[in-house]
């Protein structure tokens, strides 16, 4: 590649049937760039990931009622917790699998710019 050329690759991938973490891990890896020869920490991945068929992601009944997001408001008693069926009917599939690759990238100044290149389709 020349000096200033930035070739941004697009993988797709359907998430059809696939686990939740097992694709956020994947999607992580690809999104770093950990899975090119030309891998470099300090310089975020020049791969774009595409997720089709969020909404046909193979989730237990189990793990719906028992996984919890929380957060937190800021003010005292302002712990809420939100499960994964809330979750699913208050933002989509989409907002399961944002959460997950995000929490699977390392919180530094990389990690807005990592989280732009994911692009989720239902």
């Amino acid at each position: 590649m020349k000096n200033g050329e930035n070739k941004i690759m697009e993988i797709v991938i359907d998430a059809r049937g696939q686990s939740l973490g097992r694709l956020a891990s994947r999607v992580a890896l690809t999104l770093r760039g950990k899975d090119m020869p030309s891998y470099t920490r300090n310089i975020a991945g020049q791969t774009r990931v595409k997720i089709v068929n969020a909404s046909v992601l193979k989730l237990t009944d189990k793990k719906a009622r028992q996984t919890k997001h929380v957060r937190y408001t800021g003010y005292p008693g302002g712990l809420r917790q939100r499960s994964l069926k809330e979750t699913i009917a208050r933002k989509g599939h989409g907002e399961l699998i944002r959460k997950a690759v995000k929490g699977m990238i390392p919180n530094n100044k990389l990690r807005p710019i990592i989280m732009k290149h994911l692009i989720i389709e239902n």
